[in-house]
């Protein structure tokens, strides 16, 4: 099972990172621990919310779709 994910900061509360992953534990751990370059200057994190998406390439679309402008609107207003 792959986890599609948005964590936002508890810092900067309107930064906000989008992501996929098998394991959410481990993987916000990561984002905490700073070994995201992405995300480590905006630590801690805390998860707004995940779906749960049976398939690896679905989950890859749907966490591509939601970095789009599109589903960055549809997260803000849905999700």
């Amino acid at each position: 099972m792959w986890s599609v994910y948005i964590i936002r900061s508890t810092s900067f509360p309107d930064q906000e990172y989008t992501g996929a992953t098998s394991d959410l534990k481990q993987r916000l751990g990561e984002h905490n621990a700073g070994k995201s370059t992405h995300t480590a200057k905006f630590k801690p994190w805390k998860i707004k919310c995940y779906i749960a998406v049976p398939d690896k390439y679905k989950a890859l679309e749907l966490e591509k779709y939601l970095k789009s402008h599109s589903g960055r609107s549809f997260a803000k207003k849905r999700l």
